[in-house]
């Protein structure tokens, strides 16, 4: 009997990174695919996302409206509110036997609550790391707790899973997910990236996306404002903007970036989304990536691009020799840029070392959702004491 798993997606960013997971469901005689969208997906403001699901020929099977326009921290409140009881509703209706979820985002969370209280098995993605600047931090952990079957990026995550009583057992170190699209798709060239796009990459450029921390004390508006103020100084590299998630504050940010493009509108591109298969093609020709999003820390290093990580967002992730730290202030920000465009810097990138991985992470999970779809007896694993 084919077991039906149910896959939920609510940004753009990680559809991308379930894509071929997807897919391999859905090719997969023993499975049925179930998809689950909601959140930045169904937001005009956000690109209408789910579009692009559908016209990659996936059945949308529940489409969960929970997004307020508001982007205070009571609005999201309310939106996980209303996520939690527009989920209940899709997944009494299609009873999965496994969701599966990545991540560390609020629609996850509402979503995940709602499966362990309608007595469905949830398999999670991506656990067990530690982004320090986010409070995504702490609903990672939260999912990791009621989920019962973890997927993780790299054995220090697998480790951390176990020490918070998780059973060996049911943890599983497959890489990152991400690098599957990489291995598995060519992308497509930089002229043909262009016409579809609509902008000339004529020249060098850059890849930008900053999100809003909502941990720490680092404002969103400054330091979008110090960071388009360093990217004035390297007039010579076109810039593509992408816009931020729908986290506390970014819908602050996105007018900064209207403006920004509308300067130089030859020199500077700002859109809501790349989508999964523009963003890898852009990645692939970059001359750095810039700004907190995990793309930065994750995929990056496997085009052996450098990455100018900017501030706390990501603190705490595992990333590679290639990936730049620095402070969220203009002049961090500037000399960080230049570093990263530099000709050594440049050059060493294209020895990194992916620690996410081989791009072999969707098989290594189709073969355990297949050997562990439960049931999951409510056990803690205790680790030995260290004395």
């Amino acid at each position: 009997m084919s077991r039906k798993i149910a896959i939920f997606t609510g940004t753009r960013a990680e559809y991308g990174l379930l894509h071929w997971l997807m897919r391999d469901v859905q090719n997969d005689p023993d499975l049925t695919l179930q998809v689950i969208v909601g959140a930045m997906h169904l937001s005009p403001e956000f690109g209408q996302t789910w579009k692009e699901i559908a016209a990659d020929g996936f059945s949308i099977d529940a489409k969960v409206e929970m997004l307020l326009s508001s982007d205070t921290a009571v609005g999201v409140a309310k939106s996980m509110g209303l996520g939690v009881l527009a989920f209940a509703d899709a997944l009494d209706r299609l009873s999965p036997d496994m969701l599966v979820v990545l991540g560390d985002r609020f629609e996850a969370l509402a979503i995940v609550q709602t499966a362990m209280v309608l007595r469905i098995p949830v398999a999670h993605i991506h656990g067990g790391e530690v982004t320090e600047g986010a409070y995504d931090d702490a609903i990672r952990h939260a999912i990791t707790k009621m989920a019962s079957l973890h997927f993780v990026a790299a054995e220090p995550y697998a480790r951390r899973v176990i020490q918070m009583g998780t059973p060996p057992e049911r943890v599983f170190n497959v890489g990152a997910v991400g690098l599957d699209q990489i291995k598995r798709e060519e992308a497509i060239d930089r002229t043909a990236l262009s016409a579809e796009l609509g902008f000339d990459l004529v020249r060098p450029y850059v890849l930008v996306t900053y999100h809003p921390v909502t941990a720490g004390a680092e404002d969103p508006v400054k330091t979008t404002e110090a960071l388009l103020n360093a990217l004035d100084t390297i007039p010579d590299h076109q810039v593509i903007l992408t816009f931020p998630n729908a986290d506390n504050g970014g819908r602050a940010i996105i007018p900064l970036l209207k403006a920004y493009a509308a300067r130089d509108s030859a020199r500077v591109l700002a859109l809501p989304s790349l989508g999964f298969r523009r963003y890898k093609a852009a990645m692939a020709g970059v001359s750095a990536v810039i700004g907190n999003s995990s793309s930065g820390i994750i995929e990056a290093p496997s085009f052996r691009v450098p990455t100018v990580n900017i501030g706390v967002r990501q603190h705490g992730r595992l990333a590679a020799s290639s990936v730049l730290n620095c402070a969220a202030d203009e002049h961090s920000i500037t000399e960080t840029i230049k570093k990263a465009l530099s000709a050594d810097v440049q050059i060493s990138a294209q020895g990194t070392v992916n620690p996410y991985g081989a791009g072999d992470a969707t098989r290594q999970i189709i073969a355990a959702l297949k050997a562990n779809l439960g049931p999951f007896p409510q056990t803690f694993y205790d680790l030995e004491a260290v004395l």
